[in-house]
């Protein structure tokens, strides 16, 4: 399909599929599915439109806040007395992802983190406060209530790659996402099953691969067999659940291809990744494992900086983040916190499609002790202006009553 339309703004010249900036020419091995192209790839770029309704959705947007927040409260919940010396985490703190200094960290959050004086050297020493502690033994519940739920997640995860393997310094980056402990991976043998395996990969890194001798079906296609359109026979076609923010209008010739897309073959990104990347079918197939690694994630969203990393060991073309720009009906680009979140949006618009994950909720009462904080620090600056501004008059009226 050719669109000639130089002045439009959402769309520019159209490409053969060979000259495609996302999806570059790379022979393949030994591809496992024959597909005649019957059109040409189409160059699509839509017009960014915000949506509020994604930019409040709290729990994503104080994800990145809450991250540190939690490694450090686990220090805490891991010491014998339950309370830590400052100078146990006063220079670590690159390792927690916190900017400035760690005790100036802690004193922001008066309402997970309470200070005292220890019994050494006059330091500040941390312990959580008490509805802290509540959250995190509701937290401990609800992760061993759903570990053998997080372990498949992660098993799935690996099960997406090309060898089925994947280094460790990758999955610990998405931990936070697919909802395990940072230190999770630190005793393989007592939290993994027998499917999991410790491999040596290439420049000595150590990575997990899983066997898996069943067929592993996405969300997508589990969903589209519950509905009865879909029968899990090779080749054929899924739609995507489109889901267009208001406002957002997409010019008819971007619809008719779009249409055109939606009928092409659907190809499982646990399925072979041995496809003809100049094929029509290669930009659904990556769509399709953008749309499952999403549905993996208990928070459904994810820095997309942060999936970059993924390339290499998954498959991916070399400018995959432009997926994200050439389907808003599937995806939204939130850029608050000076940042690019990606987050599907099926799964908040169709609940029944993607079930809440539990630790979702937990987090969400963390967030709203952090919230608790803003409210202190607000009523304690407020407390010390006041008591400013008393001394002042004082004085005045101190030297006032002096000058007679």
């Amino acid at each position: 399909m050719y669109l000639r339309k130089p002045n439009s703004k959402t769309l520019k010249t159209p490409q053969s599929i060979s000259q495609s900036p996302i999806f570059p020419s790379i022979k393949p091995k030994r591809p496992s599915y024959k597909y005649i192209q019957t059109q040409n790839y189409v160059d699509v770029y839509m017009k960014w439109k915000k949506d509020p309704y994604y930019d409040s959705i709290e729990h994503i947007h104080k994800s990145l806040e809450l991250k540190p927040i939690i490694s450090l409260k686990n220090i805490i919940t891991q010491n014998p007395n339950g309370c830590i010396p400052i100078s146990d985490v006063s220079k670590k703190g690159l390792q927690f992802d916190v900017k400035i200094k760690v005790t100036r960290f802690f004193r922001q959050y008066p309402s997970i983190f309470e200070e005292f004086i220890g019994p050494k050297y006059n330091l500040p020493w941390f312990r959580l406060t008490q509805e802290a502690i509540e959250i995190d033994r509701e937290e401990q519940r609800v992760f061993k209530e759903c570990k053998g739920d997080l372990i498949e997640r992660l098993k799935k995860f690996i099960l997406m790659s090309k060898e089925k393997v994947v280094p460790f310094k990758i999955i610990q980056g998405m931990l936070w996402y697919i909802g395990l402990p940072e230190d999770f991976l630190q005793n393989p043998d007592k939290n993994l099953d027998g499917s999991f395996k410790v491999v040596e990969l290439e420049d000595g890194l150590k990575g997990l691969s899983v066997d898996s001798g069943e067929r592993v079906l996405s969300i997508l296609q589990r969903n589209a067999m519950s509905k009865g359109v879909y029968c899990g026979k090779p080749m054929e076609a899924i739609e995507f659940p489109l889901f267009p923010s208001k406002g957002l209008r997409l010019r008819m010739k971007i619809q008719d291809w779009l249409k055109k897309f939606q009928k092409l073959p659907y190809v499982s990104p646990y399925e072979d990744h041995s496809l003809d990347p100049d094929s029509d079918i290669s930009e659904k197939r990556v769509v399709g494992f953008l749309h499952e690694l999403l549905s993996l994630f208990v928070e459904h969203s994810a820095e997309r900086k942060k999936l970059l990393c993924l390339k290499k060991y998954y498959g991916l073309p070399q400018k995959v983040h432009r997926a994200f720009e050439r389907h808003p009906h599937m995806f939204y680009l939130s850029f608050r916190n000076k940042t690019c979140t990606a987050i599907l949006k099926e799964a908040y618009r169709d609940e029944s499609a993607i079930e809440r994950h539990p630790l979702v909720m937990v987090r969400k009462k963390y967030i709203k002790l952090m919230n608790e904080s803003e409210v202190i620090l607000k009523k304690r600056r407020r407390r010390v202006n006041n008591s400013f501004v008393e001394s002042q008059k004082l004085d005045s009226n101190y030297k006032a009553s002096n000058s007679y």
